[in-house]
């Protein structure tokens, strides 16, 4: 199930070169789900970090970006972002960052975000600062 916006259900540029897609979006929290392939795992056959880095760093920003004003948007760029491993998926397993915005001002803001697999088990957590692009911090957005 799909929640917010719908212009960004098409993966485009790195999300369609990794494979993510966004599946749900509100204010203050977004979901990134992606359907592991052999193409995402390193040579120990579990997911290469930088994978889970992404999701979660994806996560994150859809989370503090939000714009419920039907064609415009947010924008920011990432400031910083740290990443725990806890535990390993394998090929044919779905992957959901679960990212929720933590706090943050009118030009920053701060988030938290849990990956799990299909089955609810943690395989990662992050937490991550993002700078609004100038004119997304108005919650109204700017022109897509």
């Amino acid at each position: 199930m799909k929640d917010g916006p719908t212009d960004l259900e098409t993966p485009n540029g790195f999300a369609k070169l990794v494979g993510y897609r966004l599946a749900v979006w509100r204010p203050d929290y977004a979901e990134v789900v992606l359907a592991l392939e052999p193409k995402h795992l390193n040579r120990s056959g579990v997911p290469h970090g930088g994978v889970i880095a992404t999701l979660i760093d994806s996560a994150c920003g859809f989370a503090g970006c939000y714009c419920a004003v039907p064609g415009r948007l947010r924008k920011a760029v990432t400031l910083s972002m740290s990443s725990n491993f806890l535990g390993q998926a394998v090929a044919g397993d779905t992957l959901i960052a679960k990212a929720k915005r933590t706090g943050g001002g009118i030009n920053i803001f701060f988030t938290r975000c849990d990956l799990v697999d299909g089955k609810g088990q943690i395989i990662a957590t992050g937490e991550a600062a993002y700078k609004y692009r100038k004119g997304s911090e108005d919650p109204n957005g700017v022109p897509a």
